[in-house]
């Protein structure tokens, strides 16, 4: 075989989410993308803000030298020292610049925090539903996934995560608002996690890190706001991206910032900077550190994606199908009426509308719908899901 076996098994298993997009492009080339309702990837289609086109427009026409030779593997100082800025009052502790690293992406942000934590055999537990490509993530360190189920209501069950902790135990990985559920940690369950992290630390005689994955947190709906990771417990470690709050994605810009009082706080960071270069990234795109840098308290309009989660719930309400609103991020997830995912999707697209089943975030039962898309395309929907359901249940 001229494949490795186990990148070999990782494409036989890929994401859903990758398949339903391909089915998707099948399906839109035989019935005309119009007569396709797809809610299968998360790609944001709500415009970048104006100043970010601004702020790009003046940089394309600086022919300052050095504008994009190498820079600190780290990021530029000043772009670091305005992330540290805002996050700061976003924490509610003194992030200083040497406490940020830019990154290529959220996604490069925690492959340079799993390869700088991770030993061999090395825990991370993760909560589903999760993202699936934080198994790849940890994987690729060497590490070893342990997945933990969410309450009903996609809370942290704290008894469940206690119970698997282990002197093995290296991170927790959270994600909120969450990718799939759209649900939001409380503070108060982030609190009491975090004290059992430490707790369970002492007991182990390591440090257990609490990872936060943020890159849905100014997308949030009915005012609500993400409480501080940092206020949880030193040993916190985030990551974030510009992807979705300044719709980016394909520009690969993010960071990640670690607790300002972390034990061992500069022998991680140089860990994470040498991690950025030999990991292949080098360093964070040049003229995207420049332009995040005056944009920082920018975002798209939430409101737009919170229109279209009501027009979403009436169409579900409608079809009968049952769901936790969500209270972030551009995602419902729905509880499937029969139990196998993957055969209500194919129902689903029998009436040329695309999800993505439960199971590939790691919970059965479900699909994922994501609402980055046009309002009509959601509303289009609303015959097929009533005719699906109806199917399903004869």
């Amino acid at each position: 075989m001229t494949v490795a076996k186990k990148m070999q098994e990782f494409a036989d298993n890929s994401s859903w989410i990758r398949k339903m997009f391909e089915q998707g492009a099948r399906m839109k080339a035989e019935f005309g993308a119009e007569n396709v309702c797809d809610f299968s990837l998360g790609n944001p289609d709500v415009a970048p803000p104006e100043k970010f086109f601004e702020v790009l427009t003046d940089l394309a026409e600086c022919d300052t030298p050095g504008m994009h030779a190498y820079m600190p593997n780290g990021g530029y100082h000043y772009v670091r020292e305005a992330v540290a800025a805002r996050l700061s009052n976003e924490q509610g502790v003194e992030i200083g610049m040497g406490d940020v690293l830019m990154t290529c992406g959220a996604a490069g942000a925690l492959n340079v925090v799993m390869k700088s934590l991770l030993d061999p055999g090395d825990e991370v537990i993760v909560l589903s539903p999760f993202f699936v490509e934080y198994q790849f993530y940890v994987d690729n360190h060497e590490g070893v996934v342990k997945v933990v189920p969410t309450d009903d209501t996609f809370q942290p069950d704290l008894a469940a995560l206690e119970g698997a902790l282990t002197e093995k135990t290296k991170a927790v990985l959270i994600n909120s608002p969450n990718n799939p559920t759209g649900q939001m940690y409380s503070a108060e369950s982030l609190t009491a996690l975090g004290a059992l992290l430490d707790r369970a630390g002492e007991n182990f005689c390591t440090t257990i890190y609490l990872v936060a994955d943020e890159p849905y947190r100014k997308i949030v709906f009915d005012g609500a706001e993400v409480p501080s990771i940092m206020a949880t417990t030193t040993n916190a470690i985030l990551v974030s991206s510009y992807s979705k709050d300044l719709s980016l994605p394909g520009e690969r810009i993010g960071y990640l910032a670690v607790h300002p009082e972390m034990h061992e706080k500069d022998l991680l960071l140089n860990a994470m900077t040498l991690a950025n270069r030999i990991l292949g990234f080098v360093n964070a795109p040049a003229l995207m550190q420049r332009a995040i840098a005056e944009l920082q308290e920018e975002t798209v309009d939430s409101s737009i994606y919170e229109r279209r989660r009501k027009v979403f719930c009436k169409v579900l309400d409608e079809a009968g199908l049952e769901y936790v609103m969500p209270k972030g991020a551009f995602y419902l997830f729905p509880k499937t009426p029969i139990a196998d995912d993957v055969e209500f999707c194919k129902l689903l697209q029998e009436e040329k509308i695309l999800a993505v089943p439960g199971q590939g975030f790691g919970t059965p039962g479900y699909i994922r719908l994501a609402f980055c898309v046009d309002e009509k395309v959601i509303a289009r929907s609303a015959d097929g899901f009533k005719r699906a359901v109806v199917k399903a249940t004869e």
